[in-house]
């Protein structure tokens, strides 16, 4: 019997219009910024040939964003998931830039104590498992078909890790999930049998 080919594209949301360069994590009404909202139509437009009979977001508005065009190229409505949500971080709401804002003051070195957990939010282990079973649930609305899931950069890098088996724990500079960019996840029935990594929209 032919296996039931499937994929999700697990997307991270555009550029967010972000003028004081704070840390932003799961603060309400941080929208697209003119270029994110063109980075989110020139993804809508590489997957307008595409399969694609789900569409699922973050709750976040800047991820609500990034999904409609796309949803709308297909007359599909965008779907919520909690799950696919930005991350947890003490440092939410302030400047975090190297040498500048809360890193810069003593009394949150504390945060920083172990980054393989990390200690300063949502624990790698944590972020895995609900993105997971985020994605499972994004291949099982569009089995046979395609599916497209938006959420944030740490949770994105965070369940690639996962699914390819390597360390969860990583250097932010490292990770490899720019801005619009979308990791496919390629599925045979139930079992992931590869991925891929596309930055449809340019940098």
């Amino acid at each position: 019997m032919t296996a039931e080919r499937t994929v999700v594209h697990v997307m991270r949301h555009g550029e967010v219009h972000n003028p004081d360069k704070i840390l932003y994590g799961r603060l309400p009404d941080y929208h697209l910024s003119e270029r994110g909202r063109a980075q989110a139509q020139a993804v809508a437009d590489w997957l307008a040939a595409r399969d694609i009979t789900y569409v699922v977001a973050s709750p976040l508005e800047r991820a609500q964003e990034t999904a409609a065009p796309i949803g709308a190229r297909h007359g599909l409505p965008v779907h919520t998931d909690d799950e696919l949500i930005e991350s947890t971080n003490v440092f939410q709401g302030q400047r975090v830039s190297p040498g500048d804002g809360a890193l810069r003051d003593p009394r949150n070195w504390w945060h920083l104590r172990n980054p393989r957990q990390p200690s300063w939010g949502e624990p790698y282990t944590e972020i895995a498992a609900r993105m997971k079973r985020a994605l499972l649930r994004a291949r099982a609305a569009g089995a046979g078909h395609e599916a497209v899931c938006v959420s944030h950069q740490l949770p994105v890098e965070t369940l690639r890790r996962a699914m390819t088996d390597r360390p969860l724990h990583h250097f932010p500079t490292r990770r490899m999930c720019n801005l619009a960019s979308v990791t496919s996840f390629y599925f045979h029935d139930e079992s992931c049998v590869g991925w891929g990594y596309a930055e449809l929209a340019g940098q």
